[in-house]
């Protein structure tokens, strides 16, 4: 399913003469996808990882801790990891949380522009299998182009995840960027909108 999505998108570009790199052609089109998360993380087993990587982009079913007392959540969080459950960094695989940006807590015009800064700290520009981002809080918290972070940066528990992580390529980050696969829990998705905007 997923591999129909992304191709699909990818086919459809090439056909309209797009090149790869037309980011804000594959943002748009992405939007209008009908796209299922349930459905992605039961599809090619070989995304799949018992754990996420620093700088990689995940989705995955999740399950919050204390869930009755939070004003809304995201069921399937598309985060990419930036550091353990601390704000001080080190591997999103030790201990038993890590932190992480979910991205659908930004309205899309500013999850645009907070990806496009973050594509200025990717390990390699040809984003290939082994491309990643070079980040962490105290990075995201120092440098005024990074401003847009701070609604997204969520802890999450390893045993509240409900399912395995979905690995996002790099050549598809910008695709599942603006794919519809956020399911808030609590409060609608203009809600959620409006607050990350207050916060900012």
């Amino acid at each position: 399913m997923v591999a129909y999505i992304f191709n699909d998108l990818i086919s459809k570009a090439e056909s309209a003469g797009i090149k790869r790199d037309s980011r804000n052609w594959f943002r748009k089109q992405a939007q209008a996808v009908n796209a299922n998360p349930a459905l992605m993380l039961r599809s090619q087993a070989n995304r799949l990882t018992s754990m996420p990587l620093i700088g990689r982009m995940y989705l995955f079913r999740y399950d919050p801790k204390g869930k009755q007392k939070l004003p809304y959540y995201d069921r399937y969080p598309l985060v990419i990891p930036i550091g353990s459950g601390s704000k001080t960094g080190g591997n999103a695989s030790s201990g038993g949380s890590f932190l992480g940006l979910n991205l659908h807590y930004l309205p899309p015009v500013l999850r645009a522009k907070l990806m496009d800064a973050l594509y200025n700290v990717a390990s390699s520009k040809t984003f290939d299998e082994k491309t990643k981002l070079k980040i962490s809080y105290d990075i995201l918290n120092q440098a005024s182009r990074y401003r847009f972070f701070k609604p997204c940066v969520k802890r999450y528990l390893i045993s509240h995840v409900q399912s395995k992580f979905f690995y996002i390529e790099p050549t598809e980050w910008d695709m599942a960027l603006f794919l519809p696969l956020d399911r808030f829990v609590g409060a609608s998705r203009n809600v959620v909108y409006k607050d990350s905007r207050n916060r900012i």
